[in-house]
């Protein structure tokens, strides 16, 4: 089965999977020895990735400065994320961080 994800979906998809993963590696790494999880999935016209770690604490944006070198990876999802949040992790301790996408790119 094909999911039929437009070529700019599947781009915009990558990016934000990438700073999702970026942050979980960076930020959630305790308890020590606990793996992170991605979960892809399509449902109703809709793209939903899911990166999960074992930390509770919630991510948060800042606001970087001109010259940092990080600190732009939630402003990055805010800004190509049709939606995203954080939910705590279903049988499990930790979060989940989500973003979803038009399956679709909206003209």
């Amino acid at each position: 089965m094909e999911w039929e994800i437009a070529p700019q979906v599947t781009d915009i998809a990558e990016l934000l999977l990438s700073e999702l993963m970026s942050n979980a590696v960076r930020h959630a790494r305790r308890p020590f020895g606990r793996q992170i999880g991605v979960r892809v999935a399509r449902y109703d016209g809709r793209l939903r990735l899911e990166v999960a770690d074992a930390n509770d604490a919630r991510p948060r944006p800042k606001a970087a400065g001109a010259d940092d070198e990080q600190g732009r990876g939630l402003a990055i999802v805010d800004a190509l994320a049709d939606r995203w949040g954080c939910c705590p992790r279903p049988h499990g301790i930790g979060k989940a961080v989500w973003v979803e996408l038009p399956l679709c790119p909206v003209a």
